[in-house]
């Protein structure tokens, strides 16, 4: 509920500081008072539109601040986290209005866009009557009214989730049939490109040893000399290795006539007959490897310029071939495979077209019914409104299923006609100022807290009325406040009788350094100033002890 309201320098209000309770709060005053200033000014910290001509003549600026006690699973907690609004305890909205006519706005002491301010103060307050941007007006609120009326949120969500799961299985369906088109599109191409990678069988490090055994055969007639001249030197007419072997099996016989001295010679000889026979078995092996077959090279170098002109044609390396040649592969069993998979997805974006269709229906069928209770409880509500000549309609355009949305198919707007034989309308366009604003607590009266802001303000709800339908208007009020917090400006004693709190909205002469001036001041009035406040809106200026008797019945019935 809105808990204080700050208010500086805004046309006639200097200074004021007001608290607020729970219940039903009226402001009263003579015409003039200020009392649509204030409201001015609230509207503003819910982020109406700003104005210069707001600011006090003479202020550097004017500023409001709204400070609201909410539950802490009210709403609009989500909406500010989704803004980025940190928001603990109270939550304080707040304009500033410069005289150049630009506004800056903050909701607790954070600076936020005036788009986000409005909307949490949507989330926040009902404006009814003067301000009726904010009210019941707007249409496309009818529709989850009657949602909260009916009880049907959970059906709501139930069919947005099946609009979700319809929206995802026609996009799933729609990107399959794109890449099956595609696919189709370059299947001949893609089956002769992995024909060519399969017929050629490229490897992932390939070329590089293609490379250098191309180097090695170009160079292997040179190597291969070097190779045998170094055997030559090793095993040769010529060479110490017979000796040397001849000699240590003399030394090992002779090893036990002196094995502490021919041991280790022994052994060094052996080492070096050991790596002598290693190095022949490698030059060896190494010139083996320079033996080839005489078209080999010719093999290699066409193999090497095959890799290289398929790489090129397809503008990659030779190392990534064999991954192209594994993609096109799953693409083509994509395009082969694909039939099946497309008739499972039409089957299930099918399904759940059905599943929404039947909810979506169903959802219909419950509105339609909700719609005519809310009717007869509206207008039961109308007479003692002096409403008995009009009369109230739920109006509900049904849509094809596939031009469905998230919330369903149906198209609700309140609709009223104002009396017997005129043509029924939209509530906004067909009801004057008064007949809307009775209306509008007709229709709260019904929905009651059901898809409410917690404070409720009705601006001269009780315009051109008087007697037993402002007492109707009063104790409806009142009704209303018992679940929400209401606050009303009104002219009607029978209203002002029923609140729990009064606030009198006067103007004051002032004298200061820039001349006299008038400011807006108000007062919180109990029991006795109440009494005498009410008396007044009886009598006119004149307060007879006859008009506070009667201001003190009325008070007296207060609901």
């Amino acid at each position: 509920m809105l808990a204080a309201l700050s208010i500086r320098d805004i046309v006639l209000i200097d200074r004021l500081d007001l608290d607020f309770g729970t219940g039903l709060s009226v402001m009263t005053g003579e015409t003039g008072a200020g009392k649509s200033i204030l409201l001015d000014a609230f509207a503003l910290a819910l982020g109406a539109r700003g104005d210069a001509s707001l600011v006090r003549p003479g202020a550097d600026q004017g500023q409001v601040n709204a400070v609201f006690e909410l539950d802490a699973a009210h709403p609009v907690f989500a909406l500010l986290d989704e803004g980025g609004v940190e928001s603990q305890g109270d939550l304080v909205l707040r304009r500033i209005q410069t005289p150049d006519g630009r506004t800056r706005a903050f909701i607790n002491d954070m600076p936020v866009s005036v788009q986000l301010l409005r909307r949490a103060g949507a989330a926040l307050v009902e404006i009814h009557g003067q301000h009726d941007d904010r009210a019941l007006t707007d249409a496309t609120t009818h529709r989850s009214l009657l949602d909260a009326f009916g009880g049907l949120e959970i059906d709501v969500t139930a069919l947005t989730q099946a609009h979700r799961d319809w929206q995802f299985a026609d996009e799933e369906l729609g990107r399959h049939q794109a890449l099956m088109a595609k696919a189709q599109e370059n299947a001949e191409y893609l089956r002769h490109a992995l024909e060519e990678l399969e017929t050629l069988d490229p490897q992932e490090d390939e070329e590089a040893a293609l490379a250098e055994r191309r180097q090695l055969m170009m160079n292997a007639e040179r190597i291969a000399d070097d190779l045998n001249e170094a055997l030559d030197a090793l095993g040769g007419e010529g060479t110490s290795l017979a000796r040397l072997g001849a000699a240590l099996r003399k030394i090992e016989r002779q090893k036990d006539n002196a094995s502490a001295l021919l041991e280790p010679v022994a052994a060094a000889l052996a080492r070096v007959l050991d790596e002598t026979n290693e190095a022949r078995e490698t030059l060896e092996a190494a010139l083996r490897a320079t033996a080839f077959e005489p078209n080999e090279l010719e093999q290699a170098e066409e193999r090497l310029f095959a890799l290289r002109a398929i790489a090129r044609k397809h503008k990659m390396p030779i190392s990534e071939l064999p991954a192209l040649a594994a993609r096109i592969k799953t693409e083509l069993d994509a395009v082969e495979s694909g039939e099946g998979k497309l008739t499972a997805l039409r089957q299930a974006a099918s399904e759940a077209k059905a599943k929404y269709t039947e909810r979506a229906q169903s959802l219909s069928e419950k509105r339609h019914a909700a719609a005519k209770q809310l009717d007869r409880a509206v207008m039961a509500e109308l007479a003692p409104l002096k409403l008995e000549k009009a009369s109230f309609h739920t109006k509900i355009e049904t849509s094809d299923p596939h031009e469905g949305g998230p919330a369903g198919i149906d198209r609700v707007a309140f609709w009223v006609q104002t009396n017997p034989g005129s043509q029924p309308g939209p509530l906004m366009k067909l009801a004057s100022g008064g007949e809307l604003s009775r209306f509008m607590l007709a229709l709260k009266v019904v929905l009651a807290a059901k898809g409410s802001a917690p404070t409720l303000i009705f601006d001269e709800i009780d315009s051109n009325v008087g007697g037993a339908t402002a007492a109707a208007i009063g104790e409806r009020l009142a009704r209303l406040a018992g679940d929400l917090q209401v606050l009303a400006v009104t002219h009607a004693p029978q209203v002002a009788a029923q609140a729990k709190g009064h606030l009198l909205i006067s103007k004051q002469a002032m004298s200061g350094e820039a001349g006299d001036a008038v400011v807006t001041r108000v007062a919180v009035l109990e029991s006795g100033d109440r009494r005498e406040e009410i008396a007044r809106m009886l009598a006119g200026q004149t307060v007879t002890d006859e008009a506070r008797a009667a201001a003190e019945r009325l008070m007296e019935g207060r609901a």
